[in-house]
């Protein structure tokens, strides 16, 4: 079988950055680097889907994904929704209403989210950032060498496991506005 490295990098196809970055690094579209349901989230789905019809991409661990509708939407309730892509947006923890994946100040950490543990079902507050809220302790995303260091030091790129401190820490300036650290940055540290 062909890589999908010598199938679309060795070609003419005009293909984008996000999706180059996923074909260099070995990462399925399936494994999308991207928030679950953003817009570019969206946009790497639909070029990979084009692309394999065309017989342009290929990778096993994409195949019965790009066959559903994941990418496309429709109308329900008179509102715009995204098709064959699961939502959980509000879950119960110890009794209270919850959102899931959205990153607060505050708790045991500086910062917490509530997330669904994928193998048993249930919902986890994980806490991440310095211990008893950092006093004095600032989050420095906003110079690209500290970023880089720190990504670099935490292995942010190998992060994927969303139950866990680190996968949160690494994704924290897509946050920042939300949190109060000032504009979102769509990268790692």
């Amino acid at each position: 079988m062909i890589s999908i490295k010598s199938l679309l990098l060795e070609t003419e196809t005009a293909i984008s950055k996000e999706l180059r970055y996923h074909i260099e690094n070995n990462i399925p579209v399936s494994k999308n680097i991207f928030r679950h349901g953003s817009a570019k989230f969206f946009e790497v789905i639909n070029e990979a889907k084009t692309l394999c019809r065309s017989g342009k991409y290929y990778n096993e661990n994409d195949t019965d994904m790009l066959q559903t509708d994941l990418g496309e939407f429709g109308l329900y309730n008179g509102e715009r929704v995204p098709l064959d892509l699961p939502f959980v947006n509000e879950a119960e923890y110890q009794g209270r209403e919850v959102e899931l994946g959205k990153p607060k100040r505050g708790g045991s950490k500086k910062f917490y989210v509530f997330v669904k543990d994928p193998s048993s079902g249930n919902i986890r507050k994980v806490a991440f950032g310095a211990k008893d809220g950092g006093g004095s302790l600032a989050v420095k995303f906003k110079d690209p060498e500290r970023r880089k260091a720190f990504a670099d030091r935490h292995n942010c790129k190998d992060k994927t496991d969303r139950t866990s401190p680190g996968y949160w820490s690494c994704r924290l300036p897509r946050y920042a506005k939300t949190l109060g650290l000032g504009d979102n940055m769509n990268t790692y540290w």
